[in-house]
């Protein structure tokens, strides 16, 4: 045997090996991230542009064509916070201020009661980069946002005060497709 097919020979025992390797340096469970933006049917009732929400799923809905959406997950009120109804985008913020409500301050003063007058927007803040508020049908603003977070790990769990919490890339995302005006569904 010459030492070209000594080396032929030899390749199978070094390359599966190597590709062994390779297969056990791949990250654990790679399955697709449930709560990423991703194309699917929805009902062909729901308007074009619209956002339908279904919280108990923790899935928010942009229809983008008849029977067709973007699916993003969300993180939604905790228990008796969830709120449901219908609303309009009534206002649309990047890197908006946040002031906790007065009876976010009553039920969590520690965490809260320092920032009664405002905290301004940055990476910091709790709405994250952009903020959809929402409006009930005589034009009054609901207190609900759709907004951004600085906790990711959130998103699918029932976590926050009642707004719809998306990841930051996702709420920037739908900021630029929706305008102001655009209705809003929650389940």
């Amino acid at each position: 045997m010459n030492r070209r097919q000594m080396l032929m020979a030899a390749l199978p025992l070094v390359v599966a090996p190597a590709l062994a390797m390779a297969q056990e340096s791949q990250p654990a469970g790679q399955r697709r991230d449930p709560y990423a933006p991703t194309e699917v049917p929805i009902r062909s009732d729901f308007e074009v542009g619209s956002i339908v929400v279904v919280s108990k799923d923790f899935f928010l809905y942009h229809v983008v064509a008849p029977g067709r959406a973007i699916r993003y997950g969300v993180a939604v009120g905790k228990d008796e916070l969830v709120w449901r109804g219908r609303a309009t985008i009534g206002r649309k913020t990047e890197w908006p201020s946040w002031t906790p409500t007065p009876a976010m301050i009553k039920r969590n003063p520690g965490q809260y009661a320092r920032w009664a007058n405002g905290m301004p927007g940055g990476p910091t803040n709790p709405l994250g980069a952009r903020a959809l508020y929402l409006y009930d049908a005589r034009g009054n603003d609901t207190a609900i946002r759709i907004h951004g977070t600085t906790e990711p790990n959130s998103i699918g769990r029932a976590v926050s005060n009642g707004c719809l919490r998306m990841r930051n890339e996702a709420v920037m995302s739908l900021f630029e497709q929706v305008p102001v005006g655009t209705p809003v569904y929650v389940y």
